[in-house]
């Protein structure tokens, strides 16, 4: 059956025309409301189509994790969906599907996350459903059995058939040791198996209205929005304990290489990084060409060598993620077995020529025009500018980010484009690992540094 939420779909992207470029693109008005508790709401009409779209996030996520048991936040947002106010698992799946709505909770790094899209007749069953959510769910002792044995056996069989999505867990594990930003985020088969409920009850006095950030875009007058958000929310009291700390990492200086023996693979699976920047980092336009320019577009500089030109891989790619705190940067790739030292090589090429070379004139134009014309599309829906909204508030920035945002990309010039190359490091400067047939790979690994071995079977990501 078609719902009402697919019906207007077409509606919605037929009224948000997509602008060229992003000089012209700018934030819509929105409204910013701090409750008594310390929860921080950002409200923005939008009335062209009968839809409200909600981001919820709480500071804390994977980072607040207790140790040794990480997986915590990440077990705890699939159970808040599985339950919730006086409806069991199944009834609060049904009052989501029989509006013909979405709701989804999930946890990253740094926070724990809520959204939803319902029509806007529903406003007040879209409150109601999210508050349940995250003030009184169920936590069914049942339902959190099954949720915690799929985290496990996800992991379990990603490793036995395709590494590719483990890649950057094992990469920020091996590059942040000993480090907050080196925690499993969705914890590991070791960590996962030890969370019992209580300790997500015990996680659960970590959420609190005054770490709480709600951003609603959508058909609905400000006024009656905060009313009812104050209702839903503004009781929640004060989160318990301290926030955690994360200190800056320095950069990692030399080589190492952590080896992840998968018996019998066919193919290998590569990362190279260091520590990158933060999300408020001011050359963050610069960083952002230069990244697709080498590895973030398929026509990019590390694509064309790896995959274009050489067929080595069916895909190649570079990326910075951005926290708190600086994030990594980092290359991934895959090959087959035999050239894995050919790949790698390659790529170590490609990162020297990025420094030696620089990005020509023509490269700059393109990755600019690029980038241009790729933001606009970013912010055309409800959830789109309430997940914005929201980003915004996080990391305390404020509607210039966006505003200025395809100004500042035009404003770039050559001499920010030779500093932006520096977020990269130098191939001498790397964390490197290497997932597949140990026997075949030892030698070669060799070749880039000291190098430690671990199995794939290993529950956990790190040595």
């Amino acid at each position: 059956m078609t719902t009402p939420y697919r019906l207007f779909l077409a509606t919605v992207l037929a009224a948000s025309p997509m602008l060229a470029l992003a000089d012209g693109v700018a934030l819509p008005a929105y409204e910013q409301v701090t409750l008594a508790n310390g929860a921080q709401l950002l409200l923005m009409e939008k009335h062209d189509v009968p839809l409200i779209a909600l981001d919820v996030r709480l500071r804390g996520g994977a980072l607040a994790d207790p140790a040794g048991k990480e997986g915590s936040a990440a077990l705890l947002a699939e159970l808040l969906k599985k339950g919730a106010g006086k409806r069991n698992a199944a009834q609060f799946a049904e009052a989501i599907d029989a509006a013909g709505g979405k709701l989804n909770v999930g946890s990253d790094l740094e926070s724990l996350d809520l959204s939803a899209e319902f029509l806007s007749r529903d406003a007040q069953l879209m409150i109601d459903l999210s508050a349940d959510a995250l003030l009184r769910p169920a936590m069914d002792a049942g339902e959190f059995a099954k949720v915690r044995e799929r985290a496990i056996q996800s992991i379990a069989a990603a490793k036995d058939s395709d590494p590719r999505q483990l890649v950057g867990p094992y990469g920020r594990a091996w590059l942040f040791r000993g480090h907050p930003y080196g925690r499993p985020a969705d914890g590991d088969e070791t960590s996962l198996a030890t969370v019992t409920l209580a300790d997500l009850q015990a996680y659960r006095t970590r959420l609190g209205g005054d770490r709480l950030i709600i951003a609603v875009v959508g058909d609905f007058q400000t006024a009656d929005m905060k009313q009812r958000l104050q209702a839903a929310f503004g009781g929640w009291g004060k989160a318990q304990g301290e926030l955690p700390t994360v200190p800056v990492k320095a950069k990692e200086t030399g080589r190492r290489v952590l080896l992840v023996d998968k018996p019998g693979a066919t193919q290998s699976y590569f990362w190279l990084g260091n520590v990158g920047v933060d999300r408020r980092d001011p050359e963050l336009p610069a960083q952002t060409l230069v990244n697709t320019v080498f590895g973030g577009r398929f026509t990019s500089m590390i694509n064309t060598e790896l995959r274009i030109k050489s067929g080595l891989s069916y895909g190649a790619s570079s990326g910075l993620a951005r926290f708190d705190k600086p994030g990594t940067a980092q290359i991934t790739s895959f090959t087959r077995t035999e050239a894995t030292g050919q790949a790698i090589d390659l790529a170590l090429a490609t990162l020297d020529r990025l420094h030696k070379d620089g990005i020509a004139a023509d490269m700059r134009e393109s990755a600019k025009n690029y980038v241009l014309g790729q933001f606009p599309p970013d912010l055309e829906t409800g959830p789109d500018l309430a997940d914005k909204l929201a980003e915004l508030a996080f990391y305390g920035l404020d509607r210039s980010d966006v505003d200025a945002y395809g100004e500042r990309i035009r404003a770039v010039t050559p001499e920010q484009f030779a500093k932006g190359i520096t977020v990269y490091p130098d191939t001498k400067d790397l964390a490197i690992v290497i997932i597949g047939d140990a026997s075949k790979l030892r030698e070669t690994a060799k070749k880039y540094g000291p190098v430690t071995e671990m199995k794939i079977s290993d529950p956990h990501f790190a040595p």
